[in-house]
């Protein structure tokens, strides 16, 4: 009996997207809002480093960059769990992405529609309970429906994913499903994947027979750091949250109480900092960790 490994980690989800055009193409085929005549028929990758990464989460974060035969670009991301300022992140390679051809001198007309997917294997929106795909545009907010085109970029949050909530896509679902069910306790594979020479062909890469010993090792290893990393990261979050609410309550009654809690808020972050310090974090990371300013960490220095 074959065994398999889960295609959402760094070395099974490159292997699949990061080296497998076809595979990839019919992926974002699949899941993005690409009109009729407008799908993509080509890709070709792009170097994928375009913002220095946080060490704090060296792990949590997988993508694969790539452009199309209509010169779309496209940014696919596995998020392995979810923080605040990977909205934020997001958003920001979403528009660099946008932005870069001036950077090289080019004009106006050499700008050209990116996408960014975030695959996120976590709850993002917990106020949007039945809704696992999050589609945002530049829109007029007095009219929604009139957006200005550019770039797009969509969430999709995996826990949520039920192959029910999607009637009329079916490779969307195929896509979603192998990305949600297939795993180290996969015993048998759907037939519906099978017989699809796409989703067929991406359940061979993730068998485990095609892995050498060295390969399971990272494989391995990559799940002990992002338990390692949720753990830290968040254990420190709520720490300081914790501290910071505390503080703040005790601080203030009424009015006075909005801002105790903002000032205790505020030490709880400086706890957070301090503790990414004595991990000897760069300072740019504890900035986007934390929202304190540089000249804030500055004095815990």
């Amino acid at each position: 009996m074959a065994k398999y490994l889960d295609p959402k980690a760094d070395l099974t989800f490159k292997k699949v997207f990061g080296e497998q055009k076809d595979l990839l193409q019919s992926f974002l085929n699949a899941v993005l809002p690409l009109k009729e005549g407008t799908e993509i028929e080509s890709l070709e990758y792009l170097t994928p480093e375009m913002v220095p990464e946080n060490p704090a989460k060296k792990y949590s974060i997988v993508d694969v960059r790539c452009t199309d035969n209509h010169n779309r670009q496209f940014i696919v991301e596995m998020q392995m769990y979810w923080t605040e300022d990977f909205l934020q992140r997001a958003l920001f390679n979403t528009s660099k992405a946008y932005v870069r051809p001036l950077e090289k001198g080019d004009g106006y007309d050499e700008l050209r529609q990116v996408y960014c997917v975030s695959i996120i294997n976590d709850i993002a929106f917990p106020n949007l309970k039945d809704e696992f795909y999050h589609r945002y545009v530049p829109a007029n907010i007095d009219h929604p429906e009139n957006t200005i085109k550019g770039f797009e970029t969509i969430f999709l949050e995996l826990p949520k994913f039920r192959p029910s909530s999607v009637s009329d896509k079916k490779m969307m679902v195929l896509w979603l499903r192998f990305l949600t069910e297939i795993n180290e306790q996969t015993k048998e594979i759907p037939a519906e994947m099978m017989e699809n020479k796409y989703l067929c062909k991406a359940v061979g890469i993730v068998e485990q027979s095609a892995y050498t010993d060295a390969q399971r090792m990272a494989y391995d290893k990559f799940w002990d750091e992002i338990v390692s990393e949720r753990t830290l990261i968040k254990g420190y979050f709520r720490q300081g949250h914790a501290e910071g609410r505390a503080e703040g309550r005790a601080e203030g009654r009424a009015e006075g109480r909005a801002e105790g809690l903002a000032e205790g808020e505020k030490k709880g972050r400086y706890e957070v900092a301090r503790n990414l310090l004595a991990m000897h974090l760069p300072i740019d990371s504890i900035i986007k960790a934390t929202g304190l300013s540089k000249e804030d960490i500055d004095q815990l220095i």
